[in-house]
């Protein structure tokens, strides 16, 4: 350990004691003089040896060496983030280090989810094997790698990833570089299918979900007391299109049924309405836990099981983020059902807000489904 960290553990270990210093000012007043050794003897602790260590480490240059490397640091973060191009750091399992403005914007991620997170998880399934090969060889020093790839963001657009090994500062392991450059820019991509501006402000969003509530209101109090699957397409119609682009609902808890399904057009909506619902995991786990999920780019291909042609659900219908839960009046009362909504391509994901919000209407949902509407 050098004379500057071992310096630095010995301030942090003085601050930390007189912090505690303070906290020992409301002992009672006999025990006042053991504190006041206890200061003395701190006083006497800096004047004798952090105070010198501090000049002659002032002397030799160290402090100033130590200033001046973490000036270069934030000047190296601020280019890091200022770059014009998308650029991320990863580890040898593709998890992301550090992602900055371009990437975030080109990838469509919310600012800061992106870190801890797979950067396979925003690419198409079917190229995330071969990414995850390409870094994995980088990391092991075989050389620098070029791949093209398909975002989940925008699957039309091919994006060429260009990774290379890096050694960050002292650190024991290699990370890898990855640059993304789209096969054309964003003016000459086709426009996409209309859906939620990412930069709504609040009071727009905050809109959005009273009318989403009026509406759900209005269809459920229309609805046949106690009609537990008309209560399930109605509420269906109303989520489908302005809120998300599959509705799954499934009816009953030990006894699974599936009720409704809704998708986009062409979609393979006859395939899903098919599917045993006690083959998906999500949809079980809901109805026997209670639990809600929200999944944002599903990582588990296998998360909500196959269709009737014996392909994955999710990887099929493209999904991008998902909610999943369980219609119940109360935490620990009777499941009445599960409601499964998808948003796929490059509509904005599920937030915690909206999650928030479809928990409120299924809990009227389920209301309705009783046979008497009575309070829970």
């Amino acid at each position: 350990m050098s004379q500057t960290e071992e310096f630095g553990e010995d301030l942090a270990d003085f601050v930390r004691r007189v912090a505690a210093l303070k906290s020992a000012r409301a002992v009672p007043r006999d025990d006042l003089g053991t504190v006041l050794d206890a200061a003395i003897f701190e006083l006497d602790h800096v004047a004798a040896q952090l105070w010198p260590t501090y000049e002659r480490l002032s002397a030799d240059g160290h402090l100033s060496g130590v200033v001046r490397d973490r000036d270069e640091q934030r000047l190296l973060r601020a280019i890091f983030q200022r770059l014009p191009l998308p650029v991320a750091l990863l580890d040898r399992d593709t998890v992301v280090r550090r992602m900055n403005s371009a990437g975030t914007a080109l990838t469509g991620v919310r600012t800061g989810f992106a870190a801890g997170r797979p950067l396979t998880g925003f690419l198409l399934h079917a190229d995330r094997v071969a990414f995850r090969s390409q870094t994995a060889a980088v990391a092991r020093g075989e050389g620098d790698r070029s791949l093209v790839v398909h975002l989940q963001q925008s699957p039309a657009t091919p994006v060429r990833a260009t990774l290379t090994a890096l050694r960050p500062g002292t650190e024991p392991r290699t990370a890898v570089l990855v640059v993304l450059q789209p096969s054309v820019t964003r003016a000459q991509q086709a426009p996409s299918a209309p859906g939620p501006a990412p930069d709504l402000g609040e009071a727009t969003r905050h809109a959005a979900q009273l009318d989403l509530a009026d509406a759900m209101t209005t269809a459920l109090l229309t609805a046949p007391v106690g009609d537990g699957a008309a209560v399930l397409e109605r509420a269906a119609a109303v989520l489908h299109g302005r809120f998300a682009d599959w509705v799954v609902a499934d009816l009953g808890a030990a006894r699974l049924k599936r009720a409704a399904v809704l998708g986009p057009p062409g979609a393979p909506v006859a395939d899903v309405l098919a599917q045993e619902p006690a083959a998906c995991p999500l949809v079980v786990e809901a109805a026997r836990g209670g639990a809600a999920s929200l999944q944002v780019r599903p990582e588990d291909p296998d998360a909500f099981g196959r269709d009737a042609t014996g392909a994955h659900v999710l990887v099929r219908a493209e999904v991008t983020s998902l909610l999943c839960v369980p219609l119940t009046t109360r935490t620990d009362g009777p499941v009445e059902g599960v409601l499964t909504l998808f948003r796929c391509g490059a509509r904005l994901a599920f937030s915690m807000a909206e999650a928030r919000a479809v928990d409120v209407l299924s809990r009227h949902m389920a209301l309705a489904m009783r046979p008497t509407r009575r309070p829970a």
